[in-house]
């Protein structure tokens, strides 16, 4: 049977190492979901600022006051909403999490059914009664609308809690490292460039998730998620201030290849931790199978007897 010829000077066989392939930015990511209803939030209470002015030219100082206070409440509801999605999809996200610190959607309830009952007290003139009633029912279909705040851990059932508390904080330091990057990038001006670092960004990313999986893996991986992310990190700020003035094409080069270099040192140290984390399998799986022969033989000695 013919056989493809694999020397060492053949096209297929150039003596150099295989290229890493590009990981995807994109992968891995949910599709963002609709900020539409928080967004009408900010729109919805504006009317009162109308009538507020209204109130103030009709000499109704009273009545001003709870229209403005209602109008800041609302807003100011408005915000904490968008804050409560923005880290419950960061929940979402991460395989091993704490709870949000603050409950900010059901504070937000809270605050809204708050001036929804000042704006029906002071500015259409209900009774303090039916204002609260009034105000709770707004609060209880803001709450509905948007569901609870995440308040129960996530992938620490049956870990250590020292270990995982450990990989929880290291991680939400990278993140915010990570951030901080994404965040200078977006100064460079360069759409290409800002694509390289959100790709540099999800690798980094696959690896956080696989020390969440295993947190013995995290001595291992602390330079990563600590050191070499504040270097990427103050290197993006430089280079997008340098970059947004001189437009330095060797300077260019020389961040594309950090960033070549600081992907490949991720999907290196990945690699490693699932190649251990398949090895300690293969330990469990021969263990296990010796002791279900150890136990199968015995089935038969006593079959025998």
């Amino acid at each position: 049977m013919a056989q493809r010829y694999g020397g060492e000077f053949s096209p297929q066989n150039s003596g150099q190492p295989a290229p890493i392939e590009p990981q995807n930015r994109f992968r891995g990511q949910k599709v963002a979901k609709s900020r539409f209803r928080s967004r009408l939030l900010f729109v919805v209470p504006l009317p009162l600022l109308l009538t507020g002015i209204g109130e103030l030219r009709a000499g109704d100082s009273f009545g001003m006051i709870a229209e403005f206070g209602a109008l800041i409440l609302l807003l100011a509801s408005a915000w904490l909403v968008t804050e409560g999605l923005q880290a419950e999809d960061a929940y979402n996200a991460r395989n091993v999490a704490r709870p949000p610190a603050i409950p900010r959607k059901s504070f937000a309830a809270v605050i809204a059914g708050c001036g929804i009952a000042l704006a029906a007290y002071g500015g259409m003139g209900q009774d303090l009664i039916p204002s609260i009633l009034t105000g709770a029912i707004g609060a209880a279909a803001q709450f509905f609308a948007f569901g609870p705040d995440p308040m129960r851990k996530k992938g620490m059932e049956g870990m250590n809690e020292f270990d995982t508390q450990r990989v929880a904080s290291a991680v939400d330091k990278a993140e915010g490292l990570l951030s901080e990057t994404l965040q200078a990038a977006g100064r460079i001006g360069d759409r290409k460039l800002e694509g390289r670092v959100e790709q540099m960004a999800a690798t980094a990313r696959e690896m956080f998730r696989a020390v969440e999986d295993d947190p013995r893996d995290l001595t291992s991986a602390r330079k990563f998620l600590g050191v070499y992310l504040m270097g990427a990190r103050d290197a993006t700020v430089k280079f997008a201030d340098l970059y947004a003035k001189t437009r330095d094409a060797a300077a260019r080069k020389d961040y594309e290849s950090l960033l070549a270099d600081l992907e490949a040192s991720f999907n290196t140290q990945r690699t490693a931790m699932l190649a251990d984390n398949r090895s300690d399998l293969d330990v469990e799986i021969e263990v296990l199978r010796d002791r279900l022969h150890q136990e199968g033989l015995r089935a038969e000695r006593q079959e025998t007897l």
